[in-house]
This record gives structure tokens, C-alpha cells and sequence, in this order.
């Protein structure tokens, strides 16, 4: 074992560790970061600091000298509040900057991170292929949820019903009732949303420890999950087991079968692409996407795609039964972070409820339940969340354009009744660029859409991002070229006929090709003004194709 920590000991550095308590036997021993999003912000992190003494403890007990180091936390509902959202994907990517400048720049020997809410599972996994330094991920858990008169309420029902109610159509509960309700304890939100997925995610990489995914915020599972990670990451760094050797393309096939299973969100697709962009993987997770998408089927029915609840998910075995229920058409011979391969690892998991999570030859739904869509409208990419056929959402459609160039303009037309059945609404600068960040914007118009009664009777098409909670209507998101940058969404004119056809995997314009190519696109003048933080992002994200990642410093020296 061959320790970084200990060939950059120096004198000095010895003696600031000898102050804060570390013995001379200490600094012969692997130092692990705990990597800690802790923060008063928000509830999806705010049990991380009793997580973090758990691990802390096993890292110690295991022979390990553990510091912990805290690090930017993004949480939609909170840091989402300025700028449209913009801080939501933007905060991402400070996550594996936050760790190189620390874990890196100390040349520590390993990492356990404490992964909650949305963006800090994709910023942990970004930073282990980053730094490919021994890495395990601790699940933070989700949050409980109440109850108004006998109906189960949570963040989904909150988010759905203050919108609906700023519309002026009210629910059966009220939004104050809901307020008090939907969250009842620490952790990310309910549901197969993007953190839930994410977590899920985590366990199809091979990245946590088997069966952490997902678990109650703070439940002895979840204690249990953080104690044996500070244990055995102490044990990898023995080994030299590093991220590169768990997140290889097959792990990547296996994480994408594990998203359309659960019907999970479509954010996965660009954290998973930024995460293999991170390690200098050769993979396309759009076409890895298109490609599992033939092979899974649909075999769970959690909300917001169907009616279970995330407990019922969890009690029924959770990622590692819906791991052995895909393990047929899964690649079981990746490494997983016990040291094992994923066939071995699933050896003894069991399915403790199959009619909660079904064998693919009983699934809910044939898949897939999400698509990539390309063509003259998306001549890169375009993402479509089918979920669970319910026979009234369409897969096909085709009608005139809407367009609008903000969030406001949206709501506000269909607040006063100006959208029409039969038409697509078009919500561009919303991108990379233009949101920027993608911002939360488009979320807003979606449940508008619903709300309005109108989720089955229009279309809705953005370069934009949607919240891992929405599931209505046809939409198709995260238009690639975005408009901002001169793709085709930014030159549609109102009345254009835009054509969505899912099962053929198309997003067309009927506009001949020379005759969109000559139309101006929108000005300069970006909807969302962007400084600080927010401008280096514009100028430096990079396209979809890479999960949206920022240049490195060798990148734009060679550029």
C-alpha cells in the first residue's frame, strides 16, 4: 500500500496535523475525506452532520484518519429561488471543483461522500472519476412525507398544487394545508425524482455499498449503510480500488437499465454523460440510453410515473432487487465497490416484493420509458419521458408552434386562456447558455400546462430542463442545439408545424431546411442575466454531447 498522503508529508505539514491531534502512528495511516454538503439552507442536508460522525467513527475504528471537508449544497426548492433557477445545474459543477481544490490539493488517500439531493450524487461522481482516488458514496437518504385527511401528500402534490392554485384553480387540499405536510423530516424529496433516481443510480455503478438505495433519511438502514463505508473504503484504498475500474462502460449500460426501469428522471442522462466525460470515457449515454431502452422494460410503478410510494419501493428490496430482477440483460461482470463483480454482489439479493418490483418477464409496462429524439428540430438530441402508458398521453403529435421566449410570457398566456388545443408550445432560451444553467423555468410552464387542463390536448417542446417531478403530457426537453447557441428551436416562428413522433424517435419542423437555416434566431439578450458565478458558467459550459461540463484549464489553453 502506497499512500499519497504519507510521500507528501513535510515538516510543516506535519506539524499542522500534529496540532489539530494526530499522533505520529496517525500519520502513517490512509487519510479518507468525508465530504459533507451540510447546510441549514435546506432539509435535504441538514441530518449530514450526524451521518458524518458515524463515518468518522468506522474510519477510525477501520485503521483510517478521517477529515472532514465541506462543500457547496444544492437543493432545487432553495438555491433555486434566484434567477429563474439557474443556481440549480450551475451549483453541479462547483461540487467537483469544491473537492479537487480540497481532497486533491491535500493529496488525500480516499473519499466517502455524503450524497443527498439532486446535484450533489452527480457532483460526487464527477469528482471520483476526476480525482480516481478511492471513492464510495453514502446515500443521505429521503424524507418523510404526511398525510391531509387520509390522502398521502408530499413535495410532488405541493409543487403541482401551488402552481395549479396560482392559476386560480384550487385542489382538494389547500397549498397552506400541503405546506405543512409534504415534508416531514430530513432528506431529499419522495418519489423517483431526479435524487431518488440518482441514488439508484449510485447502486447501479457499483459506487456505494450494495443495498443503500433507497433508504429513509436517518433509519438505522441508513446508519448502518454510512458505518460499513467507513470501514470498507479504508479497505480500498488497501486494494487501490479505484472509481476508473467501477465506472466503466458497462457500468454505464447497467446505470441507464436501472433508470428505465424505475421510469426514473431524465437528468440522469446528462450527470451520468458528465460523470464518463469526467473519467475520459469514450461513451455516447444517448446512445446508451436508445440502446437499453430496447432491452428494459418498465418494472416498478413509483410516483410521479405511477402510483407506489417511494417506501413501497425500498421495502420491496429497493436498487439491489431491481438490480436482480434486471440481472439477465445487465453486464455482471463489472466491479463493484465491495471488490467484486456485480454477479457476485447479486448473488444473495432477493426480491421482497415482485408485484412492487417485477422479473422482466411481468413488467408494468413495455419500455422504454424514456427516449432520445433527434432530427430537424433536434439535430443533436431532444429528451421525451413516456413513463407508464396510461392510454390518454400521446406518443405522437403534430400541430402549430407557440412560441415564447420567457417563462413569464408562458404562464402568462396560459393563465389568460391564449393557449390552444391542438398547438406545441415552444419555450426556448432555457439552455446551457441560455438559461443559463437550463434553469427551472420550463418545470413551471409544464405543471402551468396541467393545471390548465391542457397536459393531453397540447405539446410542449424546450431546450430546457425539467424537475425529475414532472410527468405530464407529451414534452420533450433539453433541445440540443439550444437556441442560444444558434439551434433550429431558436429559429421556429409562431404557426410553424412542429411534428413529434416518438416511436420513430423524431422532432421535426415543417420548414424546409434552407429556408430555417436563413431565418434569424433571437438576439443576443438572454432572458436570465447572468454575473459572477452564472457568467463564468455561460461562458464556459460545454454542449450536452459532454453532460454539460465546463472546460478544464487544458481545454481552453489548447482552444
Amino acid at each position: 500500500m502506497k499512500l499519497r498522503s504519507i510521500s507528501a508529508n513535510s515538516p510543516v505539514r506535519r506539524a499542522q496535523w500534529h496540532a489539530l491531534g494526530l499522533s505520529d502512528e496517525d500519520l502513517q495511516k490512509p487519510k479518507i475525506a468525508v465530504v459533507n454538503s451540510s447546510s441549514e439552507l435546506a432539509i435535504c442536508f441538514s441530518h449530514l452532520d450526524g451521518v458524518a460522525k458515524v463515518v468518522k467513527e468506522a474510519i477510525r475504528a477501520a485503521g483510517g484518519v478521517p477529515f472532514e471537508v465541506r462543500t457547496t449544497a444544492v437543493s432545487d426548492f432553495i438555491t433555486g429561488a434566484a434567477r429563474q433557477g439557474s443556481y440549480i445545474l450551475g451549483g453541479r459543477d462547483l461540487i467537483p471543483n469544491d473537492i479537487e481544490a480540497q481532497v486533491e490539493a491535500a493529496m488525500l488517500d480516499g473519499m466517502v461522500c455524503l450524497t443527498s439531493c439532486d446535484k450533489t450524487p452527480p457532483g460526487h461522481l464527477m469528482a471520483a472519476m476526476r480525482l480516481n482516488i478511492p471513492t464510495l458514496l453514502v446515500i443521505g437518504g429521503y424524507q418523510a412525507s404526511g398525510m391531509i385527511d387520509g390522502d398521502h401528500v408530499d413535495v410532488e402534490d405541493l409543487f403541482s398544487g401551488g402552481i395549479g392554485e396560482t392559476l386560480g384553480r384550487k385542489g382538494k387540499h389547500s397549498v397552506d394545508a400541503m405546506t405543512r405536510q409534504a415534508i416531514r423530516g430530513p432528506g431529499v424529496c419522495a418519489g423517483m425524482a431526479t435524487a431518488n433516481t440518482m441514488h439508484s443510480v449510485v447502486e447501479a455503478l457499483g459506487m456505494c455499498i450494495a443495498g443503500s438505495a433507497p433508504v429513509r433519511a436517518n433509519s438505522d438502514k441508513m446508519f448502518d449503510a454510512a458505518r460499513a463505508a467507513g470501514v470498507r473504503i479504508v479497505d480500498m484504498v488497501k486494494e487501490d480500488l479505484t472509481p476508473r475500474q467501477i465506472m466503466t462502460p458497462g457500468a454505464f449500460r447497467n446505470a441507464a437499465a436501472m433508470v428505465q426501469a424505475v421510469s426514473g428522471s431524465i437528468n440522469a442522462i446528462k450527470h451520468l454523460q458528465a460523470t464518463a466525460t469526467e473519467g475520459g470515457l469514450d461513451v455516447d449515454l444517448f446512445d446508451i440510453w436508445e440502446e437499453m431502452g430496447r432491452k428494459v422494460p418498465i418494472l416498478t410503478a413509483v410516483r410521479p410515473s405511477g402510483h407506489r410510494r417511494i417506501e413501497e419501493f425500498e421495502d420491496a428490496g429497493g436498487a439491489r432487487a431491481m438490480l436482480k430482477q434486471l440481472e439477465p440483460i445487465l453486464d455482471t461482470f463489472t466491479v463493484v465497490a465491495s471488490g467484486r463483480t456485480m454477479g457476485e454482489d447479486l448473488a444473495d439479493a432477493k426480491v421482497l416484493d415482485s408485484e412492487v418490483i417485477r422479473p422482466l418477464d411481468n413488467p408494468v409496462a413495455d419500455g422504454p420509458a424514456i427516449c432520445i429524439l433527434k432530427g430537424s428540430l433536434a439535430p443533436e438530441s431532444a429528451v421525451v419521458k413516456l413513463g407508464i402508458p396510461d392510454g390518454k398521453r400521446p406518443e405522437s403529435f403534430r400541430g402549430p408552434a407557440r412560441v415564447f421566449e420567457s417563462t413569464e410570457a408562458a404562464m402568462t398566456a396560459i393563465e389568460n386562456g391564449e393557449l390552444q388545443k391542438g398547438e406545441v408550445l415552444v419555450l426556448r432560451g432555457q439552455g446551457l447558455k441560455g438559461g443559463p444553467a437550463m434553469g427551472g423555468g420550463a418545470s413551471f410552464v409544464l405543471f402551468a400546462i396541467d393545471a390548465a387542463g391542457l397536459a393531453r390536448d397540447v405539446a410542449f417542446v424546450t431546450d430546457g430542463q425539467l424537475s425529475g417531478l414532472c410527468l405530464k403530457g407529451l414534452t420533450v426537453a433539453e433541445v440540443s442545439p439550444e437556441s442560444a447557441v444558434g439551434g433550429p428551436i431558436g429559429k421556429v416562428r409562431d404557426g410553424d408545424v412542429i411534428d413529434i413522433d416518438v416511436p420513430s424517435r423524431k422532432l421535426d419542423v415543417d420548414v424546409p431546411a434552407d429556408q430555417l437555416e436563413g431565418r434569424e434566431g433571437p438576439g443576443a439578450e438572454h432572458a436570465v442575466p447572468a454575473e459572477g458565478w452564472l457568467a463564468m458558467y455561460r461562458r464556459d459550459v460545454q454542449p450536452m454531447a459532454t453532460g454539460a461540463v465546463l472546460l478544464d484549464l487544458d481545454q481552453k489553453q489548447g482552444s
